[in-house]
C-alpha cells in the first residue's frame, strides 16, 4: 500500500520496461480494496483490478494503456438500499520525466505531434508510474455519484391541501408569531 493518502501503489520505473513494452496485471487484495473503500467513500470495493500495456514514448517516456474493473457497494440515493455497481474505464496516458528547473533551457518536448493533445502528458516522479494510483484515480473517475437500483423512482405525492404543505408551519408562525 501506498501513503496514507493512496490507497495503493505500485511503481515501476521507466527502465524496467523494454522496449517492445510491458503487460502489467493489477488485483487489489483485501486490506488495499478496503483502503480504497474508505479513500472513496464507499461501503465497499469487492473486486478491484487493472491491466496495462506500457510501452517505451517519446522523450525518455512512457505510454500507458489499459483498463480498470471494480465491482463496488454504493446506497441507492432513492431506496436508500444497498447496491452493488461495476466500474470499467479505459486508460491511455503519457508519461514524461520532470526536465528539473535547474537546467538551463530545459523544455518539455512536444509529445502530441502537433496534434493538440486534450490531456497534458503525465509527470514520471523520480523517473516512475505509480500504477496503482492510476487505478484509482480512475476508479474514481468511474464512480456513479448517484447510483440507483434499477427501476427505483422518487415518488413524489402532493399535498392535498396547503395545511399538509412544506410551508403550512410557517404560514401559521406568520399569522399567529406567538403560537409554537
Amino acid at each position: 500500500m501506498g501513503d496514507r493518502n493512496q490507497p495503493w501503489s505500485f511503481p515501476v520505473r521507466i527502465d524496467e520496461v523494454p522496449g517492445t513494452g510491458r503487460a502489467i496485471d493489477l488485483i487489489a487484495d483485501e486490506a488495499v480494496r478496503a483502503a480504497t473503500a474508505q479513500f472513496a467513500g464507499l461501503r465497499a470495493v469487492d473486486r478491484f483490478e487493472a491491466h496495462f500495456e506500457l510501452e517505451p514514448d517519446a522523450a525518455d517516456g512512457l505510454r500507458v494503456r489499459g483498463r480498470v474493473f471494480a465491482s463496488i457497494g454504493q446506497t441507492c440515493v432513492v431506496t436508500l438500499e444497498p447496491i452493488i455497481s461495476e466500474v470499467l474505464e479505459d486508460v491511455d496516458l503519457r508519461c514524461i520525466r520532470v526536465l528539473p528547473a535547474a537546467v538551463p533551457g530545459a523544455r518539455l518536448p512536444d509529445l502530441d505531434g502537433g496534434l493538440g493533445a486534450e490531456e497534458p502528458p503525465m509527470a514520471l516522479a523520480d523517473g516512475a508510474v505509480d500504477l496503482g494510483a492510476i487505478a484509482t484515480e480512475f476508479l474514481l473517475i468511474g464512480i456513479e455519484p448517484y447510483p440507483r437500483k434499477p427501476n427505483a423512482e422518487f415518488a413524489f405525492r402532493a399535498p392535498a391541501s396547503a395545511a399538509e404543505g412544506p410551508f403550512a408551519v410557517l404560514a401559521r408562525l406568520k399569522s399567529d408569531p406567538l403560537k409554537r
